[in-house]
């Protein structure tokens, strides 16, 4: 998609170690416009696995999830960080390493959002080890869900997390796909 990629060319930075900083528009501050214009075009791609919900991670997965599930007309549901008070006792819980963390995190969801029969979408802002997005698949399963395609703004094709995830046989679309990083070049996929 290429609103998405000359945004990540014009405002993204590499600070190495494989992190792509994209703060201004997708990680701190949202471009709404632009999740806006992302969501249509996941819900275009995805119009025809039979999606009932979609699901990401908190925090950065909320803006593109929550846009794609507007125009799909779904209900979106967040695993969230942190266990609040009114989450209860019994939840859904898995562990996941965080890259950009620096350490492993729990996602977890309450069963009352995530249950058995739902076909769910993942939409996250990154697939690039396909990590937390294997942590939301094990979230699906556990509640009797299955996921039906997954949706990624930016993929870092050089993690693998692709290869991983597809043992799953179903969709993986990815807005903006990219090959290498190095010094201040972003090498797109398709370049």
């Amino acid at each position: 998609m290429e609103a998405l990629k000359e945004r990540i060319l014009r405002e993204g930075k590499y600070l190495g170690n494989g992190i792509l900083k994209v703060d201004s528009f997708i990680n701190h501050q949202v471009d709404a416009g632009l999740m806006d214009t992302c969501g249509k075009e996941f819900a275009k791609r995805f119009q025809g696995v039979g999606a009932t919900k979609v699901l990401t991670a908190e925090i950065s997965g909320i803006a593109p999830a929550l846009t794609t599930a507007f125009h799909m007309h779904l209900p979106v549901v967040y695993a969230r960080k942190h266990k609040p008070i009114t989450m209860p006792d019994q939840v859904f819980l898995t562990l996941t390493p965080s890259h950009t963390k620096g350490r492993t995190v729990e996602l977890i969801i309450s069963p009352e959002f995530l249950c058995k029969g739902e076909k769910i979408l993942i939409v996250d802002d990154f697939l690039a080890t396909g990590a937390t997005i294997q942590g939301l698949v094990r979230l699906a399963e556990t509640a009797g869900a299955k996921v039906v395609g997954i949706g990624a703004l930016i993929e870092k094709t050089f993690e693998g997390g692709r290869q991983v995830l597809s043992r799953l046989e179903i969709p993986i679309e990815s807005l903006a796909r990219i090959r290498a990083m190095q010094d201040d070049q972003i090498i797109f996929e398709d370049d």
